[in-house]
């Protein structure tokens, strides 16, 4: 970058969550809930989540949106990572995952201070120190991909 560091921005999306998710798994930071093994993450999913480590790239993808976009809140979660449910016969609809995934990952982002509360217009925003660790992660998968 000729004017200054790397931002979330510059990298691609799956690798910056990729690198923030096994961030926040060494941090040992965020307390997984105990329904985490068995959840379903929405009414339109038929199984749970293969991958174990589901929730900690569920809550990089969360700090990610929320560092792009600003203000956003458990029902906006809901109707980002919401889907198409297939009903037989029956035409599709879209369903909204469920709230208590997306409810838990927003306080133990709130509990690390990533993220805080916006209380002039609702939902959640990012952190000076949240900026600065998303931005130093980017730095790091940007740097990763030019040593390839």
């Amino acid at each position: 970058m000729p004017f200054g560091g790397v931002t979330v921005k510059d990298v691609s999306a799956h690798d910056f969550v990729r690198a923030f998710s096994l961030w926040l798994k060494k941090s040992g930071k965020i307390k997984l809930p105990d329904y985490v093994d068995y959840v379903k993450t929405g009414k339109h999913k038929e199984l749970a989540p293969y991958d174990r480590d589901w929730y900690y790239t569920r809550a990089a993808s969360v700090a990610r949106h929320i560092y792009l976009r600003q203000g956003v809140g458990v029902g906006g979660l809901q109707k980002v990572y919401g889907g198409r449910m297939r009903r037989g016969t029956a035409p599709s609809k879209y369903f909204k995952a469920y709230s208590s995934i997306h409810r838990h990952i927003l306080q133990q982002l709130e509990k690390m201070k990533l993220i805080e509360q916006d209380t002039e217009g609702g939902g959640r925003r990012i952190t000076a120190r949240g900026q600065k660790d998303l931005d130093q992660i980017a730095g790091q998968v940007m740097s990763d991909k030019q040593k390839k």
